[in-house]
């Protein structure tokens, strides 16, 4: 009883009902964890900026892009798994289901322990490279090493999140984050403002909480009983499993650390103005995080939809998947993009004081509220190509529509005109370029991929009807056998064929099977 109950009401179905409830169903709890998670992170800042010093603050915030850059490596690796365990679990394959999940953990565990290995070997170099003050130096490099030895921990959680998400459960990452992130609230406080670490005390603080989410998640995972449970004694690398997981993973990996380096150009290019300009800048850029972590759950529910519904041989649930996340990821940047326009000025003086800041800033949010919504088309369509096995051309036309095109725009219309609305305008250029591209592509990757689909799945089925008709010849040989005439009808496995059997006296006696395989 208990299993397969407890199961059916942790989970959400996802090759079966409705797709606007249950896509929203599944996509509310990953919001829940997306914002927890921004805000968590954000903590880190608050206490350090208002219990220490000004030094240790910067300090923090220097490490800002290599923490997004790796942290964004091991997202990728989890969206992986995500997508090739949905595969799996959409064909009811228990077999790679399991090979899977167990070849998986061990690549995201060695994923977290090299990122782990390059940040205490080169953090200095990395951070030199940034150009970090001297005066910073110390204290980043502290930090970044601190923080790197939760690196194998976040690749474990990730590694989690992504299986039961692909179960459809996300429900418990929430749940397992948000204990996580009290937890890290807590001891921010009690390092900072009792042991006086500073920025050392926070990043101990942030890498106890990521071995406590990834402790929960593998606690879970080694107690349940169904084809996700994890079983120490199975962990080995599959070489198809490996292979499938790795050309999922790295290119979303890379694609996360893409936008993060794509940004050095915008952030090259406010850096150009004063400095009222740049803390405007800075103050109204913590509006794009929670904004873009909320429409990421919807991006996130279309891959393991898709994934699922693709295991499955379900082309039209894959489209409709792929038009409803869209949807709800436009109307989301659409309601959150007009309330930042709205409340503006207000949300800035959370993070500011001077009148001046405060209108600097307005001056990026009232071009980039009505830009979120637009960056659906890309990042949606990114993560439909993921759910049906395509990881690698997206991640090209990525690196050409958010690098290269605002490269290009940098040294174009930006250098042309000079001001600070030229540069924010790239946001909406470069995300309508790129997500006609990736429409595009999808587009066309559906539709081949349609008549692959069809084709293993009739296979499959054929397989199973071959299987049928011989264990009923053998059955009616085993009745009839004394008394049987034969005649070599021929057995078509083709979609809504007749298909006659062998005949069995009296020889007007003739079976037919009608096969509809959809």
């Amino acid at each position: 009883m208990c299993e397969n109950e407890k199961k059916k009401t942790s989970s959400i179905e996802m090759t079966s009902g409705s797709l606007w409830k249950n896509i929203l169903l599944f996509s509310l709890p990953l919001m829940g964890s997306q914002v927890l998670e921004v805000l968590f992170n954000l903590s880190d800042v608050a206490v350090v900026g208002r219990f220490a010093d000004y030094m240790a603050l910067g300090a923090v915030g220097s490490t800002t892009l290599l923490v997004t850059l790796f942290t964004g490596i091991l997202i990728g690796m989890g969206a992986g798994v995500n997508v090739r365990v949905a595969h799996e679990l959409g064909a009811e394959n228990r077999k790679g289901t399991e090979e899977t999940i167990h070849t998986s953990l061990l690549l995201c565990a060695i994923a977290g322990l090299l990122v782990c290995v390059v940040c205490l070997l080169f953090s200095g170099q990395m951070l030199s490279m940034m150009n970090t003050k001297p005066e910073l130096m110390d204290q980043a490099v502290l930090y970044m090493k601190i923080y790197a030895l939760g690196m194998p921990a976040m690749a474990v959680y990730n590694f989690g999140n992504g299986v039961l998400s692909a179960r459809g459960d996300t429900k418990r990452p929430l749940i397992y984050l948000s204990i996580a992130g009290v937890i890290n609230v807590l001891l921010n406080l009690f390092f900072v403002i009792v042991c006086h670490m500073a920025a050392a005390g926070v990043a101990t603080a942030s890498a106890i909480a990521l071995y406590i989410s990834a402790a929960l998640v593998m606690i879970h995972l080694l107690r349940r009983k169904d084809e996700c449970r994890v079983s120490l004694r199975k962990l080995r690398l599959h070489p198809k499993a490996c292979k499938a997981v790795l050309l999922l993973g790295i290119p979303t990996g890379l694609q996360n650390g893409i936008f993060a380096i794509a940004n050095l150009f915008v952030q090259t290019g406010v850096n150009s103005f004063d400095a009222v300009t740049v803390s405007g800048n800075a103050a109204a850029a913590n509006a794009d995080s929670l904004i873009y972590n909320v429409m990421f759950a919807f991006y996130t529910a279309c891959a393991s939809f898709i994934g699922q519904n693709w295991g499955a041989g379900n082309k039209k649930r894959m489209l409709k998947t792929y038009g409803i996340s869209l949807t709800y990821a436009f109307i989301a940047g659409a309601i959150l993009g007009g309330l930042l326009l709205v409340f503006g000025p207000q949300f800035l003086s959370l993070f500011a004081t001077e009148p001046a800041v405060i209108d600097a800033g307005m001056e990026r949010i009232r071009i980039m509220g009505f830009s979120y919504a637009f960056s659906c088309f890309m990042d949606c369509s990114i993560a439909a190509s993921r759910g049906i096995g395509k990881s690698i051309p997206p991640t090209i036309i990525i690196i050409l529509g958010s690098c290269v095109f605002r490269v290009i725009w940098f040294y174009t219309v930006f250098a042309h005109f000079q001001t600070i609305s030229s540069l924010y305008l790239l946001y909406i250029f470069s995300w309508g370029i790129t997500g006609f591209a990736e429409v595009l592509f999808f587009a066309v990757s559906f539709r081949k991929n349609s008549d692959l689909i069809l084709q293993i799945y009739s296979a499959r089925r054929s397989i199973d009807l071959a299987l049928f008709i011989s264990f009923s010849r053998f059955m009616y040989i085993c009745l009839y056998k004394a008394d049987i005439i034969v005649y070599n009808y021929p057995v078509v496995l083709l979609r809504d064929a007749v298909i006659p059997l062998r005949t069995i006296r009296p020889l007007h006696w003739i079976v037919a099977l009608r096969l509809s395989i959809f």
